[in-house]
């Protein structure tokens, strides 16, 4: 039986839930490098290191939930995912040293890995062609609203209750298990594509080989611009430029305002013009506002440089679930996206280490300028030389996928 509407906006919503408040647990980190170095008596620098640790480990959580995805259906593995990832984000919070403190970082890793191929193959399949780009931009915005509630969490929760509390506050997502429990409905493309056992699931996903290297290289570059863009850019304001930590906080709330505006216009606009072409105009946004966001001459300059950049940024990611499903094979739509997705993270994982090393040689500034103009050059051209499946049947299987 087909969805109805209101199973529909249960799946999106549901899809969009988990990422967001993944996204919210992988960012309050970002906001405490300076807190945890003297906390646990290390650098900056072994602070940084556990994020480059979790988005190591995100391609061995892509592929055990999205085998489980594509075998079991979307539902439970995203049950089981949005559980795991909560609880180990909990257990941050009572870390006793940094060694207990990396290794939990690490296991968030294959939890937030897992999130993010399941929720988007759910919620693409349940989601009406003809919304698909917009409904798109809203899932992969939930990226940009967890960053902003991390912020929140930074500006709020950080001062009044420390540190710790920041990651207690993580553990909340599991009950997200609930509501996907008793509101989501099954992925009926799923049922009418269901792989017999996993060796058919590793076949098919062998079989296109192909395809499968071009999402890696797209999604290893989709990485380098986001968290090149993002992760070290309050260490940025507040080293380089001398913003003061709460005002930081907030204009890292107002450059993700800009990216969830970025991520669903961007996403509506790929309905009309194509989704390679509104990654381009996205990425010449994002391009063009460089100077601003890291050599704006002041605070007002460097808030509406970050804004705009954002906006590019999460424009040309807004268009990524659609894209990536689209691309993909019916009987492993679970597995391929987010795999690819992950993988292309595993390779960009060292991408804020290299930043902060260049930041020497070069300056904060132009670490973070030089790296992102020649990302975002290979990006456009990686992305015009690749194809699209604007407005796949999801229902129907592929003539040239039977052949396989």
């Amino acid at each position: 039986m087909p969805l109805s509407r209101l199973d529909q906006r249960h799946a999106v919503t549901a899809s969009f839930l988990g990422w967001t408040l993944d996204a919210f647990d992988f960012f309050v980190l970002v906001f405490l490098v300076d807190t945890l170095a003297a906390q646990f008596q290390v650098t900056k620098g072994a602070i940084v290191w556990t994020m480059t640790a979790t988005l190591a480990m995100r391609p061995l959580g892509a592929i055990v939930f999205g085998l489980l995805a594509d075998r079991y259906g979307r539902r439970k593995p995203l049950m089981a995912n949005v559980v795991f990832f909560s609880l180990v984000e909990l257990l941050c919070g009572f870390a006793p040293n940094y060694t207990v403190f990396l290794i939990l970082r690490t296991l968030y890793g294959i939890g937030m890995g897992g999130e993010w191929g399941v929720g988007a193959s759910l919620a693409m399949e349940s989601a009406p062609a003809k919304w698909r780009g917009i409904l798109s931009g809203i899932v992969q915005s939930g990226y940009s609203i967890g960053y902003l509630l991390a912020a929140v969490a930074a500006r709020f929760v950080l001062p009044t209750w420390g540190w710790r509390a920041m990651f207690w506050v993580g553990g909340a997502p599991a009950l997200l298990a609930f509501y996907i429990r008793f509101r989501v409905r099954e992925s009926e493309a799923w049922k009418a594509h269901r792989a017999p056992t996993t060796r058919a699931i590793v076949r098919t996903a062998g079989g296109h080989w192909k395809i499968f290297l071009y999402l890696v290289l797209l999604m290893t570059l989709m990485m380098f611009l986001s968290h090149g863009t993002q992760d070290l850019y309050p260490d940025f304001l507040k080293s380089a430029r001398g913003v003061n930590p709460q005002v930081v906080a907030y204009l890292v709330i107002l450059f993700n305002v800009g990216a969830v505006l970025g991520a669903v216009l961007f996403g509506h606009l790929s309905e009309t013009v194509g989704r390679r072409r509104s990654m381009i105009l996205a990425l010449l946004l994002a391009l063009v506002m460089i100077p601003a966001w890291t050599f704006g001459g002041s605070l007002l300059a460097l808030a509406i440089g970050a804004f705009v950049m954002q906006a590019g940024v999460q424009g040309a990611w807004g268009i990524i679930p659609a894209h990536l499903n689209e691309l993909s094979p019916d009987a492993v739509r679970g597995l391929m996206p987010g795999l690819a997705y992950q993988l292309g993270i595993l390779i960009a994982a060292p991408v804020n280490n290299v930043v902060y090393a260049l930041r020497k040689p070069l300056g904060y500034a132009w670490a973070l300028a030089g790296f992102e103009v020649a990302n975002i050059a290979l990006l456009m051209t990686v992305v015009a030389l690749g194809s699209e499946r604007k407005g796949k049947s999801f229902a129907h299987q592929d003539s040239s996928e039977l052949r396989m």
